[in-house]
């Protein structure tokens, strides 16, 4: 996340949901009598995550695999730690312990979910509307073997659920060959919470440097996974679901839902015979979701796993994740950019340049009924303030398209 995202009060949010966390995973620890210690890294002011200290081997590989840091900055400093882990010097850089216990920890649960010794590392992510706990499972030779997510309240759940059977759905039924998703290894419920464990990727290994074009067949495929129909805009299924998320928006009265609604309206009337294609998409196709290699690209979180939209949603979400979180753009001249950038953005998904734009657009209108659906800004989401980056941005470009049309300009 680029410096101008962060909220001011992430750090505060995150050594509160450390706690949080804990409690959730660790019911009752106060009072349980089998200690587990991990080590906070890099410490209890900023928590990033929490790797199991009772193994220095299981440590150092739970820490070298729980993220590939973007900044070689960043990546110089795990590195350090996960040699630190290794050579026993690990209290000099990782000073910062806690000990959980329990006579119910997750990790039990676990354990007999899949029938072997686990270990666990347990993310602590910054401020989002969808955070919830999420463990990297070990086992006992320090290999890391499977993801678990569990879900802790409406939301969460909700991902939890629609993650489990996108999973099943791409690994079982569909017959990818440029992708690889995980396996489906439990669905179930644990402690009141609905719980998800999925095989593992290698996310944690540097991607090759295979050019676009590598990833944008995979997107294909991906759209193409459950089918495609193609229509006018204003006879497809998505318009008809836009309205209805719009209007229940507006009806629950979340802030400037009635401006979102009157973008989203006034592009589904003006490009309501504009033929568009519609399939599948991932729902947040970004850097930090993705592993490619020479033979395979590798795709994970599937919580946002959806049909029946534009083909090109991935395109327009990775360049605009790309550019705000990993490049550090301005969003508000991210989002011009993909406006003014969409025929050639999309061209590679085989998107007509005349439905580049609609497109675009539309993908705009999307995210921010997603974002403003999930209440991101009360949940203090560095995006979430919709009014301060998308919306006027959005209103700007539709004003503009109205004055064009009215004068028989182009927009």
């Amino acid at each position: 996340m680029s410096r101008a995202l962060k909220t001011t009060d992430d750090l505060r949010r995150r050594a509160t949901y450390l706690a949080e966390v804990v409690d959730q995973l660790y019911p009752g620890a106060a009072q349980g009598d089998a200690p587990r210690p991990y080590i906070v890294v890099p410490g209890r002011r900023k928590p990033r995550v929490l790797i199991p200290a009772a193994d220095r081997k299981v440590a150092a590989a739970a820490l070298h695999r729980y993220a590939r840091p973007a900044a070689r900055g960043a990546r110089l400093k795990r590195d350090a730690a996960v040699w630190a882990l290794r050579l026993g010097l690990d209290r000099m850089l990782l000073p910062h312990r806690i000990k959980v216990g329990g006579t119910e920890g997750i990790d039990d649960h676990l354990a007999a979910v899949l029938g072997h010794e686990v270990h666990l590392s347990i993310h602590i992510g910054p401020a989002r509307a969808n955070r919830k706990p999420v463990l990297q499972i070990l086992d006992g030779d320090a290999l890391t073997v499977a993801f678990a997510k569990l879900g802790v309240n409406q939301l969460t759940r909700e991902l939890v659920e629609a993650e489990a059977n996108a999973t099943r759905r791409l690994s079982e039924f569909c017959d990818l060959k440029l992708l690889r998703v995980p396996r489906l290894l439990h669905s179930g419920n644990w402690n009141g919470h609905n719980l998800m464990v999925a095989s593992a990727l290698p996310s944690w290994d540097a991607p090759a440097d295979l050019g676009p074009s590598r990833r944008t067949n995979a997107m294909r495929e991906l759209a193409d996974a459950c089918g495609t129909a193609r229509s006018p805009l204003g006879e497809s299924d998505y318009a008809a679901r836009l309205r209805s998320r719009l209007n229940d928006l507006t009806a629950q009265g979340e802030t400037d839902a009635d401006t979102l609604q009157t973008a989203g309206e006034t592009l589904l009337d003006r490009y309501a015979g504009t033929e568009l294609t519609f399939g599948a998409w991932h729902g947040d196709w970004s850097p930090w979701n993705t592993r490619e290699t020479e033979s395979l690209v590798y795709l994970w979180d599937l919580e946002r796993f959806e049909t029946g939209v534009p083909y090109g949603f991935d395109a327009a979400h990775y360049r605009l994740q790309d550019h705000i979180v990993t490049q550090g753009a301005d969003p508000t001249t991210a989002v011009l950019g993909l406006v003014a950038d969409a025929p050639a953005v999309l061209a590679p998904m085989g998107v007509a340049p005349a439905e580049a734009e609609p497109t675009a657009l539309l993908y705009l209108v999307d995210l921010a009924a997603r974002y403003m659906g999930d209440q991101a800004e009360r949940a203090g989401a560095a995006l979430g303030a919709l009014g301060r980056w998308l919306l006027p941005t959005l209103l700007r470009h539709i004003a503009r398209q109205r004055t064009a049309s009215e004068t028989g300009g182009q927009s």
